[in-house]
């Protein structure tokens, strides 16, 4: 069925990126994997590729999960966004609404036990709260998603330790702690299988812009 709601995505044209992505960036990963992540939208090298994460955010996500002893077939990553913003600006909020069902059906058929949100945009709506990441990181909740109770544990972007390298210790010291996280989950009996009213959306506030003059690629606005 994940291949199937692949196919749909596919030819979406539920919102202006139709008309400027190169091709739709699904989702990849193990369909059955306890932990998902969760970020914002692709970027130049992703919309190329047809893969999430795959520049040098993606590249520093991989060392990320070698230094708990995962890698990628252990998870499954997703954007909020299947579609490439153009000039990677931030996601608008009808094109997040537009692109949700998507996202929230992947949760429904991957059951993960764990949701870690990678920046903002993915925090705001799966918690379905207003607190930005610089508050929210590190912090774990238990939200009902995909008509299943999951422990969300929101997370910088890796992108944002590309700009502050300061970040990448906090983003390596909450990563720590998703091993114990996974087990406490996995422990936690999921909530009966009933659907779930989508989260509130929060309408997505201005976000400080990252100076692109240093940018070692172009990367996704709003990590922090």
């Amino acid at each position: 069925m994940l291949d199937a709601l692949q196919a749909e995505a596919s030819v979406c044209r539920r919102c202006r990126l139709h008309s400027t992505r190169t091709q739709v960036v699904f989702g990849v990963g193990n369909p059955h994997a306890e932990l998902m992540f969760v970020g914002e939208a692709p970027g130049f090298h992703e919309d190329k590729q047809g893969y999430p994460f795959v520049g040098q955010a993606g590249q520093l996500l991989d060392q990320l999960l070698s230094g708990i002893g995962m890698t990628r077939a252990d998870v499954y990553v997703a954007n909020t966004l299947k579609c490439r913003p153009p000039g990677n600006r931030d996601p608008q909020p009808d094109e997040i609404e537009a692109c949700e069902p998507y996202l929230f059906r992947q949760i429904e058929l991957i059951e993960p036990t764990m949701i870690a949100t990678l920046g903002n945009f993915a925090t705001k709506l799966l918690s379905g709260k207003p607190t930005g990441i610089t508050r929210a990181h590190g912090v774990e909740q238990r939200v009902t998603l995909g008509g299943r109770e999951v422990l969300l544990y929101p997370l910088y972007h890796p992108a944002a330790a590309l700009y502050t390298p300061s970040l990448r210790t906090v983003l390596e010291q909450d990563f720590a702690r998703i091993p114990a996280l996974l087990a406490r989950g996995a422990a936690t009996p999921a909530a009966p299988l009933v659907r779930a009213a989508q989260p509130a959306r929060d309408p997505v506030a201005a976000v400080p812009v990252l100076a692109a003059a240093a940018a070692p690629e172009p990367v996704q606005l709003g990590l922090f």
